[in-house]
């Protein structure tokens, strides 16, 4: 975690220091007589290029980390990217934080929160159901393989990643009957 926000806070400043030099002119200082009627400007300060491409990097993985853990597929280009490096840093920034706040706010949040409060601990390891929602391993294969085949069984998955697989089955036209005891004491069937 420190390590992220040193980075971010480095790309930060070496972003500031570019928008403050490119804005800044040189002062050619008194001049009695003007000698050139043409005025020349100071050199564009060059981009860091490589520390730009480094931060874009680093917003596409959260970007893609987030669409991961709600299931969504990945975007790999922007849609309608800008010219300027800068904003494009900011466009992958405002993706990534608006996927960030998708996935921590799953559709029926509330109602997987009450379902694993009657069902076991987020990292509950015993077999046959794994997890806070009590899913067996099929439930897993079908509703996120890909997190299966990283991660192993629901024990190993954030509660957040668990919600967004309950939410799959839910949406696939199972409802929350997968948990038939619990979501009836839910008032959710």
């Amino acid at each position: 975690m420190r390590h992220k926000h040193t980075l971010l806070l480095a790309c930060a400043c070496a972003l500031g220091a570019l928008a403050g030099a490119a804005t800044l002119q040189a002062d050619p200082g008194p001049d009695p007589e003007p000698t050139n009627t043409t005025t020349e400007e100071a050199p564009a300060p060059q981009l860091d290029l490589a520390l730009v491409h480094r931060v874009i990097e680093r917003q596409r993985r959260e970007t893609w980390h987030w669409q991961r853990v709600m299931g969504r597929p990945l975007t790999r280009e922007l849609e309608d990217p800008p010219a300027d490096p800068t904003q494009q840093i900011e466009a992958w920034r405002k993706l990534a934080l608006k996927m960030r706040r998708r996935a921590y706010n799953p559709p029926h949040k509330g109602a997987w929160l009450c379902i694993h409060r009657f069902e076991g601990a987020w990292h509950d390891p015993n077999a046959p159901y794994y997890g806070g929602l009590q899913m067996d391993e099929q439930f897993q294969r079908t509703y996120a393989p890909s997190l299966f085949r990283r991660k192993g069984t629901a024990d190993h998955w954030t509660p957040l990643e668990q919600m967004w697989t309950a939410e799959r089955a839910r949406r696939s036209g199972r409802g929350f009957y997968p948990w038939p005891n619990t979501a009836r004491s839910c008032g959710l069937i």
